[in-house]
């Protein structure tokens, strides 16, 4: 019988390098014999990245807090059955950049619903599907980065208020504190190799 794969997620708020990190993690894995898909939130099948235009396109007033949450959800089920349980049970890695706790701490934590109601509403669509470790990049400079890079050409969540980001730091920590096993807080300050050896370590555990 096949091996099971692993199912890792980076998280972290907008600006600490999520995106660098997949592909530079993806790399070190696959040097290490690993057969290793990248993949992303909102999106990663063709279903997903049609609600990835959806949510991310158009005016802040848009979608309520509670259809943005379903609608992350409809894609994160979508994203789940057609790409993650299949490579997993194939044996391969799968390294998403954001999964539920993207969900969890923006639309449960900065968005008010609270944790458990997005918990509720994406166990349903994913079941067991939980990462095997999520990796939460943490960067004091995060926001001014993100900043930085997209200017006026935020997406309608990256360019929430300041206030908002830090409400997601703040849910992405208090995930940690109740999920050590799985989430893992990284500092993602300093050179990007300096990093992905911090990301290694933190999966240094799993067989």
């Amino acid at each position: 019988m096949t091996a099971r794969g692993r199912f890792i997620s980076l998280e972290g708020g907008e600006g600490v390098g999520k995106s660098t990190q997949v592909r530079a993690l993806a790399e070190a894995l696959r040097a290490r014999g690993h057969d290793v898909i990248e993949t992303r939130e909102p999106g990663g099948s063709e279903g997903a990245e049609a609600i990835r235009a959806l949510l991310l396109s158009g005016s802040e007033e848009r979608w309520g807090a509670e259809a943005e949450a379903l609608l992350f959800a409809a894609a994160r089920t979508d994203h789940v059955d057609k790409v993650i349980r299949p490579a997993v049970e194939a044996g391969r890695w799968v390294l998403s950049d954001r999964f539920i706790d993207s969900s969890l701490a923006y639309q449960g934590g900065a968005g008010a619903l609270g944790l458990e109601a997005v918990r509720a509403i994406n166990a349903f669509g994913i079941g067991p599907w939980f990462p095997d470790r999520t990796l939460v990049l943490i960067h004091p400079e995060g926001a001014e980065r993100a900043r930085a890079r997209d200017g006026e050409d935020s997406d309608r969540i990256g360019g929430r208020p300041a206030a908002y980001h830090e409400a997601v730091e703040a849910a992405f920590r208090t995930i940690a504190a109740d999920e050590p096993e799985r989430v893992r807080l990284i500092d993602a300050s300093g050179a990007v190799e300096v990093v992905t050896r911090r990301l290694l370590d933190a999966l240094a555990d799993l067989p």
